[in-house]
């Protein structure tokens, strides 16, 4: 199962450069049939053999091994979930919903606004990262740059690196909104 795994990331690698079998083992310096071998999980190569392949890859050597996955780690239980508090934790919650949290590749929040709060007094934008958010339950405003915009729920407002937002809940129920955040682009 080992080398199956493997085989799938160098051909999922291979495959996302471009290059046949045949280019990518003259590129490598390996044979085409242990390539193939590899790719189909047929061969066991050494350690000299995966050194050749991750730099014809020009990717590190644990990269290959990337895809060895606990498969419990995929669910996230309610009950065993990370709360994350901002400024005021009378107010703010957010629950980090993600599997896997630090592995994943996309961050994916709940945050429970509470009547009359916001999410920070001022402002806040993220340099790297682009935030989507849905509003679950409830409704909320969303401030960006400076201007309010109402969103009801179901809603769902984008939000680019470097804009500088906020939520605010101006009702007397506590609101739920859904945050997916894509990893960082630099």
């Amino acid at each position: 199962m080992i080398n199956n795994r493997l085989g799938q990331t160098v051909l999922t690698y291979r495959k996302k450069n471009g290059l046949t079998i045949r280019e990518f083992a003259d590129y490598a310096g390996i044979s085409t049939s242990l390539i193939s071998q590899i790719e189909r999980g047929q061969a066991n190569p050494s350690l000299s053999v995966l050194e050749l392949i991750a730099q014809a890859l020009n990717v590190p050597l644990y990269t290959l091994f990337i895809n060895e996955i606990n498969t419990d780690s995929l669910i996230s239980r309610k009950h065993d979930r990370k709360k994350v508090y901002r400024e005021d934790i009378n107010h703010i919650v957010f629950d980090v919903l993600t599997p896997d949290f630090m592995k994943a590749h996309i961050e994916l929040l709940m945050m429970e606004l509470n009547a009359h709060a916001n999410t920070t007094e001022s402002h806040y934008s993220h340099d790297d990262k682009e935030e989507i958010a849905v509003v679950m339950k409830g409704q909320a405003y969303v401030e960006l740059e400076g201007t309010e915009y109402f969103l009801n729920e179901g809603d769902v407002v984008r939000i680019p690196p470097n804009i500088k937002h906020r939520f605010l809940n101006k009702s007397d129920e506590t609101n739920h909104i859904l945050f997916v955040l894509t990893p960082s682009l630099v």
